[in-house]
């Protein structure tokens, strides 16, 4: 395997080109069979990684959404350093990714995400303890490195034994990317209920529920997960990272990438306080992470046929922008009258399904655009760049964004400036994909 792949989420191959002709590769829009029909010709490698990242998504969302009540209430930490610390969570996961990919191009997929899961254990227990604002900020960012070493190493080999499979006819790559994704929700979807569950204790019995979770991903990896994976072979020597920085079309993709991790980063920011606003606790908010897993679980698959044969990378990450800001849009429209109860919650509802929709679109097109952009046998190093670079976004952007909900504007202000920025994202798209055989 000869190209790399995706970041924080699934990854998968190259989206169909301009509408004026066919694309050089393998075409996105080739009919996908049901999620069913796909996982029963999965051999057992893929079948493990796509239900790691059930498992993972159920520990990490389990705590996550619960986090920033915690810092602002039982820690007191005012709502910019609240904004902070979440992109530093961001940051150390998303934005060292590079890292993670880079150690799984070299020493494999095996040894980097048993380190991941060990890390993520310790970084849990270290949480769920932690009663200062230096204590928090360790634990978030040991927490955040652990994903930045397991996801990376675990979305690139799918990436790469999708491709595989679709090179000897096994079926479209995007089949097997949307069955990832529809995996990721899932446990996306359950690990909320888990946490709001456990959240009737404490929230160190939360993180120490999830730390359990990740014991016992660690204790299957080390009996299950292959030491060394047919057609796997470390890539070493120099000229990665400086290919990847001359890469213009790659760089274009993971600045509007990155504008769309900081818009669902909203879900852990923007939408619990004011779901706070509306409801006078946080209580629906597990509600409205199962909604947005719920839909993608649902949806996902049926979005991805028909956007197949329809919309090109390009346009399909476009109409996901553009949904995203119409979500931030719903919610600045109704904050003037503030409402609160059921009707309070109802632009937040709709905020929620807007974003997800514009995610179904976006990250897949994303993930799947980027092994056609890769270098050979740099699949690793590239899923985390295209992590990296959004997690600078999230974090550059997460502190002020925090500042912005503080700030005394007028109420929709704020949601009209988030609105903007995914809109604004549909100009750094890469304008053209190259002809075969053109340099990339």
């Amino acid at each position: 395997m000869s190209r790399s792949g995706p970041p924080s989420g699934p990854s998968s191959g190259p989206l169909p080109g301009p509408s004026s002709g066919p694309p050089p590769g393998p075409r996105f829009g080739t009919r996908l069979r049901s999620g069913f029909g796909v996982w029963g010709g999965l051999g057992p490698l893929l079948r493990l990684l796509i239900l790691t990242q059930l498992a993972f998504n159920v520990g990490f969302f389990a705590v996550l959404p619960f986090l920033s009540d915690h810092l602002g209430g039982a820690i007191g930490m005012a709502g910019w350093l609240v904004g902070l610390v979440l992109g530093l969570r961001t940051f150390s996961q998303q934005g060292l990714f590079v890292v993670g990919g880079a150690l799984a191009d070299r020493y494999g997929v095996r040894p980097v995400v048993l380190a991941g899961c060990v890390l993520r254990i310790a970084g849990f227990t270290w949480l769920g303890f932690a009663e200062r604002s230096w204590s928090v900020i360790g634990a978030v960012l040991l927490t955040g490195f652990a994903a930045a070493l397991f996801s990376p190493a675990v979305e690139s080999e799918v990436a790469r034994q999708a491709v595989a499979r679709e090179e000897t006819g096994g079926g479209d790559r995007t089949g097997v990317l949307a069955l990832f994704t529809m995996a990721g929700q899932a446990g996306a979807f359950a690990g909320p209920l888990l946490g709001a569950l456990l959240l009737e204790v404490d929230f160190r019995t939360v993180c120490l529920a999830g730390s359990v979770i990740f014991v016992l991903v660690l204790a299957g990896h080390w009996w299950l997960l292959p030491q060394h994976i047919p057609g796997r072979t470390p890539t070493r020597g120099p000229g990665g990272v400086r290919g990847l920085l001359g890469n213009r079309r790659f760089l274009a993709l993971c600045l509007a990438y990155g504008t769309y991790l900081l818009a669902y980063n909203q879900l852990y920011l923007a939408v619990p306080a004011e779901v706070e606003r509306a409801a006078g606790s946080q209580a629906p908010l597990a509600w409205l992470f199962a909604l947005s897993s719920l839909l993608v679980v649902t949806a996902q698959l049926p979005v991805t046929r028909w956007a197949a044969g329809r919309l090109d990378p390009r346009r399909s990450m476009t109409a996901g922008l553009v949904l995203l800001s119409a979500g931030f849009a719903v919610v600045a429209a109704a904050r003037p009258a503030a409402l609160t109860g059921a009707w309070g919650l109802a632009p937040v509802a709709g905020f929620v399904a807007l974003l997800t929709l514009g995610q179904m679109l976006t990250a897949p097109a994303a993930r799947a655009w980027v092994p056609d952009l890769a270098a050979p046998g740099r699949l690793g190093l590239y899923v985390g760049a295209l992590s990296s670079v959004s997690g600078l976004i999230v974090l550059a952007g997460s502190a002020a964004t925090g500042s912005l909900l503080d700030s005394g504007l007028p109420v929709a202000l704020p949601w009209l400036v988030l609105a903007a920025i995914p809109l604004a994202a549909t100009a750094l798209l890469p304008r053209r994909r190259p002809a075969s055989g053109a340099p990339r």
